[in-house]
């Protein structure tokens, strides 16, 4: 099975620093896009960061210029590297990836279980 992993979460105070990893594991065929969601108290789940295996990256509006996404050269891991941290980037990160598998020609999305990050003010 395809198997997302996070970690790196954790609380950290306003204008701190958090850095994010997911690895992926499985009978993974190749990963097209890797990237991270969020999704707060209340609040329904939002795209924080994305990246291709071609290079492509998109950020959400309110995270430009504080976070970065980062993949290894296998493209099977994803890093967050989230800087200037606001009490507002609070809420549980997912990472996700869009990929095919070892037994099918299509790709399909697969979620890890998710981190919490959590910003004092």
């Amino acid at each position: 099975q395809v198997q997302l992993v996070e970690s790196g979460g954790g609380l950290v105070q306003a204008g701190g620093s958090l850095r994010l990893s997911c690895a992926a594991s499985g009978s993974i065929f190749s990963i097209n896009v890797m990237g991270w969601y969020r999704q707060a108290p209340g609040k329904q789940r939002e795209l924080v960061a994305v990246k291709s295996s071609t290079g492509s990256q998109n950020y959400a509006d309110s995270v430009k210029g504080r976070f970065t996404i980062s993949r290894d050269n296998a493209g099977k891991t994803v890093y967050l590297q989230m800087n200037s941290l606001k009490p507002e980037d609070t809420g549980v990160y997912y990472c996700n990836a869009v990929l095919r598998t070892k037994y099918y020609s299509y790709e399909a999305d697969y979620w890890g279980q998710g981190t919490q990050v959590t910003v004092s003010s």
